[in-house]
Parts: C-alpha cells; sequence; structure tokens
C-alpha cells in the first residue's frame, strides 16, 4: 500500500502541474489583451494564496486554538507554528536569493513581472545618468524640475571614434553635448588648447546663443556622448519663462563665466540639482517590445538555461508541498481511525491542488507568450513547461518520503520554507505583473476571485472526502 501512495504523490504532482504545458499551449496558439492575462495572472495569485493559508498555515495555527489539549501537546503545537514561521522566512529569503542570481544570467526573461522589472530598471538608470550629466550645466540647471522628464527625453546618444570630429570651428552651434565616456580635444587650427574628459560640458553657449563654434572638437579616443538639440532646448524657453530669462540673463552677462568657471560650487550645485530632478520624476513600468526582448536574450547568452532553471525555482517549492501534505494527511487520517479505508479521492487537498493549478495556468501562457516574442520556437516552448510538469511529479514523491520519514516539526518546517517561497513568488511577480499589463481595480477583483474560488473545492471534501489535518 506504501507504493500506491507514493503514486498517489505523484498523480497529484502531475494533476497540479497539468495547467503547465496546458497554458503554454494557449499562450503559444492566443495572445490575450493585457488585461484579460492581468486577470487570469491576479486569479491565479488569489487561488495559490487560499491554497497557502488553508492547507498549509491553518491547520498548524488552529491546533493552538484546541481545547482540552495536554501540555505536551500544546508544547509540540507551538514549537510546530513556530517551526512553520521560521521556514517561511527562509523560504522567502532563499527564493529571492536564487530568484536574483537567475534572474541576473538572463532568467528575468521566463516571467512578464520580472521582464518588465529588468527594462524599467534599466531605463531608470539610464536617466539617472542622463540627469547626472545634464547637471553639470549650470543653464540646464535653470529648466523647472517639473519638464525634467520631457527634457531627458529628447536626449540621444552619439558615438565616435579616435580621430574623429564631433563639429569644426565654424560650424553651426546646434546642439550641447555631455561626454560619457572618452576624451574631446578643442583646437583652433593645428593648436590644440584644452582637453575635455569624461563628465564635462561642451557646446554649452551654443545652447544660448546659437553662435558658430569657436573651436574644433576631435575625439581623442573613442568616445560617447549625450546630445541635447538646440532646436528641443529652445522649446522648452518659449514654454517658460522662468528658463526663457535665465537664458538671457547667461547670455547677456556671464558667457565668460561660462567658458572659465570654477568647478567647486558648480559641482555642490550639480548634485543637488541632480537629486532634486530625480525626486521629482515618477516611476515609470516600461513594457519591453518584441524586439526589446529578443535583444536581450541575445545579451545574455545563458538565458535558456537560466529561464529553466528559474522556472524549476518557482515549481520546486510546491512540488514539495503537494507529497508533504500528502503523508501529514495519511499519518492524520490512520492516527484518528486505523481501520479507516482510504481512497484516493479522499486524501486529494482539493483546496492546494487548486489553487497550484490556477496558478500555474495563466503563468506558463503568459511566460510562452514572452518566450515567443524572443524568439524561441513552439515545440522548445512547449517541451520546457511539459519538463517542469514531471519535475513536479518526482518533487511531490520526494516530499511524500520525507514526510513519512521525517518528524511532524521538521516537516512542518519545509512546508514553512515552501510557503515562503511561494508567497514571496506570488507578491513580488505575479502581482506586480497583474497592476502592469492591467491596473489595480482588475487585479484586486481578479486576485478576490481567485482566492474565493480556491476556497469553494473545499466543498468537495463534505460527505467523507478530503484529508483529516
Amino acid at each position: 500500500m506504501e507504493n500506491d501512495y507514493l503514486w498517489w504523490a505523484v498523480a497529484l504532482g502531475a494533476l497540479s502541474a497539468i495547467s503547465l504545458p496546458l497554458g503554454s499551449l494557449l499562450g503559444l496558439s492566443w495572445q490575450p489583451s493585457n488585461k484579460i492575462t492581468a486577470g487570469l495572472t491576479a486569479f491565479g495569485g488569489g487561488a495559490l494564496i487560499a491554497a497557502l493559508s488553508i492547507e498549509l498555515v491553518a491547520p498548524t495555527a488552529l491546533k493552538l486554538t484546541q481545547s482540552g489539549v495536554s501540555p505536551e501537546d500544546l508544547h509540540h503545537n507551538v514549537q510546530a507554528l513556530l517551526s512553520l514561521i521560521a521556514g517561511a522566512v527562509v523560504g522567502g529569503g532563499l527564493f529571492l536569493t536564487l530568484d536574483a542570481i537567475i534572474n541576473s544570467k538572463g532568467g528575468f526573461l521566463r516571467k512578464t513581472a520580472t521582464t518588465i522589472a529588468y527594462f524599467s530598471g534599466r531605463k531608470a538608470a539610464r536617466r539617472r545618468a542622463v540627469i547626472n550629466h545634464l547637471a553639470e550645466s549650470e543653464l540646464i540647471r535653470h529648466v523647472p524640475i517639473e519638464v525634467v522628464e520631457e527634457m531627458v527625453d529628447h536626449v540621444s546618444s552619439q558615438e565616435i571614434e579616435s580621430g574623429s570630429q564631433l563639429f569644426a570651428e565654424g560650424d553651426e552651434g546646434d546642439a550641447i553635448y555631455f561626454i560619457e565616456t572618452g576624451e574631446i580635444t578643442l583646437s583652433h587650427g593645428d593648436e590644440a588648447f584644452a582637453q575635455l574628459d569624461a563628465g564635462e560640458v561642451l557646446g554649452e553657449i551654443a545652447l544660448i546663443t546659437g553662435a558658430a563654434r569657436t573651436a574644433t572638437a576631435t575625439a581623442k579616443i573613442d568616445t560617447r556622448l549625450l546630445r541635447l538639440e538646440k532646436s528641443d532646448f529652445d522649446e522648452l524657453r518659449q514654454q517658460y519663462s522662468d528658463l526663457e530669462e535665465a537664458a538671457q540673463n547667461l547670455a547677456q552677462s556671464r558667457l565668460e563665466e561660462l567658458v572659465a568657471r570654477e568647478k567647486g560650487q558648480g559641482s555642490q550645485d550639480a548634485v543637488q540639482w541632480a537629486h532634486e530632478a530625480l525626486a521629482a520624476m515618477p516611476a515609470m513600468a516600461v513594457v519591453p517590445t518584441a524586439a526589446q526582448l529578443h535583444e536581450a536574450s541575445e545579451e545574455h547568452h545563458g538565458a535558456p538555461m537560466a529561464i529553466w532553471l528559474g522556472i524549476m525555482l518557482d515549481g520546486i517549492p510546491e512540488s514539495f508541498v503537494i507529497g508533504s501534505a500528502l503523508a501529514a494527511g495519511l499519518a492524520a487520517t490512520l492516527a484518528s481511525d486505523p481501520n479507516t479505508v482510504i481512497t484516493f479521492n479522499s486524501v486529494v487537498p482539493y483546496t492546494l491542488i487548486a489553487g497550484l493549478f490556477l496558478s500555474n495556468f495563466p503563468e506558463a501562457m503568459s511566460s510562452s507568450i514572452g518566450m515567443k516574442k524572443q524568439g524561441w520556437g513552439n515545440l522548445r516552448v512547449f517541451l520546457m513547461w511539459s519538463s517542469l510538469m514531471v519535475l513536479t511529479s518526482i518533487g511531490s514523491a520526494l516530499g511524500y518520503s520525507l514526510g513519512e520519514s521525517l518528524g511532524h516539526v521538521a516537516v512542518v518546517g519545509i512546508e514553512g520554507l515552501a510557503a515562503g517561497a511561494m508567497l514571496t513568488m506570488i507578491a513580488s511577480a505575479m502581482i506586480p505583473e497583474a497592476i502592469h499589463l492591467g491596473g489595480a481595480r482588475i487585479t484586486g477583483m481578479a486576485t478576490l476571485c481567485g482566492f474565493l474560488a480556491a476556497i469553494s473545492f473545499k466543498l468537495m471534501e463534505i460527505g467523507g472526502g478530503g484529508m483529516a489535518h
């Protein structure tokens, strides 16, 4: 009979994870709107929260409220709850650590939420770098804080090779430049008179007056610059009177100071302005295009393996919980009545299986859509999710074996570790993804619906079905 129980664990693992290849097939054949994807993802998150609450946390927590319990049993129940809490803390931290490692290798591409977070973080870092460079210009620091974001959008990148001219003496002063990396030599004729390094500003006077260039600028080494067109800056001058007044004052009385200013006080002002500008700019979520996804996949050569490992990381906790929950339920049932006849239907943790099934489906669907945009073949994507279903079945069997061999407190601690990892995954990936794609209202209502849907599966345990806890 023990072998039968082990195969029951395998079957339950497969049942909960069969939604992975099913969701993948749907994602490969149909691309739903962002709101539908958000609703399904939040629904799955709510269902998984219900499963964790009812099947893992509640049985251990409610034992502390039972009356007529001996001091020894009460002490044991307290130990079990503390073990659950400690395990959840460790599980959450472990998940975040491993998730960060895998994401750094390209594993972030497996999920919409982590993909959005990656591109949003990259854009935010780029925005900070641009603002820090813009802050070096005294004129730019007169731009009103509320329009900094608009100005940043007008800044473009430019790269020139060593020995190439950026502009020549006499050229129209049509832009200001900020050196990101490299070196620029300024010269009159054949005589060099200045050298500008990374972090310095070039052409500030031209931004005010539009006068012809008074020197030739040549890249001493390969150089990358930021460029702000005078025409774009002039539009801002027309829109904001404070900026126009500042530009006129500088043009009339401080051009010479702009050329030969000392950097001491300027640097302090630059740091303060950059800090204020960044604080005023709202956080933004970047939903990448198919081209950007493909480019990111190409940049991370180890992305396919990292994605597979990331998917496996998401699935390991749930697979173990299925098996350990089966072992705990069987032990509780036999302890209450050793002569009871146990059938497969009577030991199914319906809420847990339903929660896992409902959360796996949208995860696989959404991720498969992203993988297809990255250029992955349909068969490759489908096999990846199918392999996780097999691994979930194996993990469930291992969870059952450990649940049979370890003490109750240890098993509860390991279940807490798995629950902590899954809850952290819901909060850090599933819910943010739903909010990014569908907004707070859809996410909130769908999460509630998923929670109630999973709870309703407890009705299937009426009449003798389901495990005793």
